[in-house]
């Protein structure tokens, strides 16, 4: 048996069918974001079995970009569940055959209360599809297991969720800072945090004018403990760097005649404190650099960041 060959088969299969709903995005799809962005409720993600799987993960993307949304399981909902359920809110559920009996509770209620329904079902005759209120109708296509096993029906649900998500964020104006505060922690929370969030300013700036002394550029950089000194001009506008190792290879000098403009690096590399500290990091490994000033839109030095601090809050 070879194994490449299925898993080659099943992925051109899938990647077909996700090409036939990028041609063919349900008419209903710009109808539900305008509804879900007037409503001042939640969106309510239900399904059973697999379809419940995905409807977990879309109401976890929703939440989490800035649209309040959960996801309730239909045989918690026919025993007590439906009570979460606002008239404020709008009901999203999932059923490729669009006859899953246990939704049938959950569409009478919001029948009876009046309740919008999103039906994402393959089956456009279904009991979902003829009660609900807007309809997302993922295009006819055979399942990827020849035991039928929910293989592409579940995948074009997942991907029409992600844009549901993806239009809603983007319509709201929802930013990486945004999304950062739903995410402060893990992977994510870290890799979207900013320059001027680790960066040393004020006092803690190894400082250092063109004409300092190497002596006082060493006492600078020794205090200081970054590892280097930033050399600016009579207008703190950075114009070089001098660094532990320029002290190395000068240690042997008369550091009472060399200044620091005669050993810095003129024009080094430097960041804005707006930059995410992921963007320092990577500057910091392709220059073999342990430290970067941090400047303003006029050059001016307002901080410093070092690649321990970045280290240190788990970036990678």
């Amino acid at each position: 048996m070879n194994y490449q060959e299925i898993a080659s088969k099943v992925i051109l299969k899938e990647s077909d069918a996700l090409q036939k709903l990028a041609t063919n995005i349900p008419a209903d799809f710009s109808k539900v974001i305008d509804h879900i962005l007037r409503i001042k409720g939640r969106v309510i993600c239900i399904g059973m079995g697999k379809s419940g799987h995905i409807a977990k993960k879309i109401a976890a993307s929703l939440a989490s970009t800035g649209t309040p949304a959960f996801f309730i399981h239909p045989g918690e909902a026919s025993h007590g569940d439906l009570g979460m359920i606002t008239k404020s809110d709008i009901v999203l559920m999932l059923s490729n055959s669009g006859e899953t009996k246990e939704l049938s509770d959950t569409i009478n209620y919001c029948k009876r209360y009046d309740i919008p329904i999103v039906a994402m079902t393959m089956n456009n005759n279904s009991t979902l599809a003829v009660n609900s209120t807007y309809l997302l109708s993922i295009p006819a296509s055979t399942e990827a297991s020849i035991v039928a096993a929910p293989t592409t029906s579940t995948l074009m649900c997942l991907a029409l969720g992600d844009a549901l998500m993806v239009a809603l964020h983007e319509s709201k104006g929802f930013l990486q800072d945004d999304f950062k505060e739903f995410h402060p922690g893990g992977k994510i929370g870290k890799n979207l945090v900013k320059i001027h969030e680790l960066m040393y300013n004020g006092d803690k700036l190894p400082l250092v004018k063109q004409h300092n002394l190497f002596s006082e550029v060493i006492i600078i950089i020794t205090e200081k403990s970054l590892g280097c000194a930033i050399v600016i001009d009579d207008n703190n506008k950075l114009i070089g760097i001098v660094t532990d190792g320029d002290v190395r290879r000068h240690i042997n000098d008369d550091l009472n005649k060399i200044k620091a403009i005669d050993v810095m690096t003129k024009n080094p590399v430097a960041i804005t404190k707006e930059k995410l500290a992921t963007e320092a990091l990577h500057i910091m490994n392709n220059k073999a650099i342990t430290a970067l000033p941090v400047i303003n839109d006029i050059n001016e030095v307002i901080g410093i960041i070092h690649i321990h601090d970045i280290l240190r809050n788990g970036i990678e």
